[in-house]
């Protein structure tokens, strides 16, 4: 499965996850579960598990003034084969982190996703796959989710079905956590295409488009250059399975 080469400017917390993050889909460990020291992950799949980690991270909270100097340090993803558009997405993500005052992005995000009444971007799978909030489609993805052992963590206020949440869970899957093994391509592939490729180009375009969308509207670029690579390498691994 071909993805961009990149080292993301998370931290040194294992994994490369973001420490801090307001939402980790997986650190519920079943009663007598066995951890078992796992190899390294592969240059390519640590490579996804960072993108989708510091997407996670971007979505489901403001960046700090740490994060926007880490991205601002950040080195160019090199691109694989003709497509730029991650590459090219990247670098604009990081020539604005240069510039964004972490007041600035947050006060965005708050106009952008936190109200009183009804925010002006709702990033959940169930409200764009069936018209409302916590429908049949976050009972189903919650199926899924118990299958591989994975929860929100208590006291979380985002559903399981936020964008930034399914890109965590996306992470966990390739790189596994506490007590939860990481799993095969073919899982990756079927949660992709089930929980997030059918609904994350309609809320992408939705945040690009919305009124007061400034950093934010980078940062859906950026995600959904990741994800229509993701969605483009799960193809092609049909292609191979045929």
């Amino acid at each position: 499965m071909q993805s961009a080469s990149v080292s993301p400017p998370l931290n040194d917390s294992p994994g490369g996850v973001p420490s801090g993050s307001p939402f980790i889909a997986n650190d519920i460990v079943r009663p007598g579960a066995a951890v078992a020291m796992a190899l390294p992950l592969a240059p390519e799949d640590q490579a996804r598990s960072d993108l989708y980690a510091l997407a996670a991270r971007l979505l489901l909270a403001p960046p700090d003034a740490a994060l926007l100097a880490g991205l601002a340090a950040a080195d160019p993803i090199e691109s694989n084969g003709g497509d730029h558009a991650l590459a090219d997405a990247w670098e604009k993500l990081v020539l604005a982190a240069s510039v964004m005052d972490a007041d600035a992005v947050a006060e965005e995000f708050e106009g952008l996703f936190v109200s009183t009444g009804s925010p002006a971007l709702n990033p959940y799978g169930s409200l764009y796959l069936s018209g409302f909030m916590h429908d049949t489609p976050l009972a189903e993805l919650r199926a899924d989710l118990a299958r591989f052992g994975i929860g929100r963590v208590r006291g979380v206020g985002e559903s399981e079905d936020h964008l930034g949440a399914l890109c965590e869970t996306m992470r966990v899957l390739i790189a596994g956590g506490p007590g939860i093994r990481r799993q095969p391509l073919a899982q990756q592939k079927a949660f992709f295409e089930a929980r997030i490729a059918p609904w994350y180009a309609r809320c992408l375009a939705d945040m690009t488009q919305a009124e007061g969308a400034n950093f934010y509207r980078l940062i859906a670029a950026f995600v959904g250059a990741l994800l229509a690579i993701e969605a483009e390498a799960f193809a092609v691994e049909d292609g191979f399975d045929a």
